[in-house]
């Protein structure tokens, strides 16, 4: 195991170094005109700042030194950003060297400029690429900052009517607070957290659905927050159930019963905070003589690199069946593969899992992350053949810890 941790360091050391030393060689094509002090700063600063970030990333991962996680984790998210803005620095240069060796092929060949062949170097750099690279990865930068500030708990409201076939007059009406990917292990600002769950009990749902991903790995993240999502009330009921994360599956555990001894915590923390989680279950909801059924089951994807733990037909097994059924179901592609066209009397779906990526546009008239080229429905309502699925956008954040145009949602659904 230390070998591979080795191997693994030395190849993610080396290919930052890439990085780095061909951003330098672009950093120098537009400072010549900079005196020799002015150089010499920008180059210590520059090496400086990343031999820094190498130390303080060996004294982390090798556990030589150990900060508070919430200082960790911003100072990660800062260095990462500007990770990303070099990446994108780097494409704007690549393609400029791509034209500038095309140009010098063509003159090798085609021209009988003598200088040609023996000075590709001489074929200036485009300044509008340069220049551009450079502007999108600095704006990058202060995007990712200001998303890690305020983006990350920049808690929004969406509001959604659902028509439900068949739906009972019992439960026409009736509000739905969906939370989803909460990530616990993830916060870093307590008092932000609370005012989203204010937020939360401020709507006065009849019913909230939490569909997966209270913490990122271990059970004992949640504890220092679940006085506050204990807060979390609604009459008809607060139902839950588990996503991918809420396995330990990416934790080298010590034993085997170590991991079951974690998801068994987990599962005893959403019953002290007053949540009823459904393991392949469901419940049957009367009011006025007239029934609804609610449908949780563990995670279940139709993607390779993420478990099927769930069972559809045991969560069914002796479900009224002739009630209207809402289902809970961490990932969003158990809708397609297994629910929508097949078990038609599923009116809706809850989903999350894919945050919308933290990242991207979101607005009334279009909607783009990176995440939609892997999930077909990855934020908020589709609709086919009268059966729905909600894709919300997520509570907290996983990795880097904010959100950049994707903002964290309490979903409201009426039903009608």
């Amino acid at each position: 195991m230390f070998k591979q941790q080795i191997i693994g360091f030395l190849f993610f050391t080396l290919f930052f170094l890439a990085i780095d030393t061909y951003v330098w060689q672009g950093i120098k094509t537009i400072t010549p005109q900079w005196s020799a002090k002015a150089k010499n700063v920008l180059k210590w600063s520059y090496w400086g700042y990343g031999c820094a970030v190498f130390v303080f990333f060996v004294l982390i991962r090798f556990q030589f030194v150990m900060l508070p996680p919430a200082a960790t984790k911003l100072i990660s998210a800062v260095v990462f950003a500007i990770v990303i803005a070099k990446i994108f620095w780097v494409f704007f240069l690549l393609i400029d060297d791509l034209i500038r060796l095309f140009r010098w092929i063509y003159q090798y060949f085609f021209t009988d400029i003598a200088s040609a062949p023996d000075q590709p170097s001489g074929i200036n750099r485009l300044k509008f690429l340069q220049y551009t690279g450079l502007g999108i990865g600095a704006a990058f930068i202060g995007t990712a900052i200001w998303g890690i500030f305020k983006g990350a708990h920049n808690y929004t409201v969406h509001r959604k009517t659902i028509k439900i076939a068949g739906l009972p007059k019992a439960f026409q009406g009736l509000k739905i607070v969906q939370l989803s990917d909460i990530h616990s292990g993830s916060f870093w600002d307590r008092e932000a957290v609370a005012r989203g769950i204010k937020l939360v009990n401020e709507q006065k749902a009849d019913m909230v659905f939490f569909t997966g991903d209270l913490v990122n790995d271990r059970s004992d993240e949640i504890v220092p927050w679940m006085d506050l999502f204990g807060q979390i009330t609604a009459p008809l009921g607060v139902f839950s159930t588990l996503g991918n994360h809420d396995y330990g599956d990416y934790v080298a555990w010590p034993t085997p019963q170590a991991k079951e001894k974690n998801l068994a915590d987990l599962i005893s923390h959403h019953k002290t905070m007053g949540w009823d989680i459904l393991m392949d279950e469901h419940r049957v909801i009367e009011k006025d003589g007239e029934k609804l059924c609610i449908v949780g089951i563990q995670n279940w994807s139709a993607k390779a690199n993420f478990p099927k733990y769930g069972d559809l037909k045991k969560a069914l097994y002796n479900a009224p069946q002739d009630s209207v059924k809402l289902l809970l179901s961490h990932d969003p592609s158990h809708w397609r593969k297994q629910v929508v066209g097949k078990q038609t009397d599923i009116a809706a779906t809850f989903a999350g899992h894919t945050h919308g990526m933290q990242f991207g546009i979101d607005s009334k008239f279009y909607r783009w992350s990176p995440v939609k080229y892997v999930y077909k429905e990855w934020l908020d309502l589709y609709t086919e053949n009268d059966q729905h699925l909600y894709v919300n956008r997520g509570f907290g954040y996983l990795g880097y810890p904010g959100r950049m145009g994707i903002y964290p949602e309490i979903t409201v659904i009426t039903l009608a």
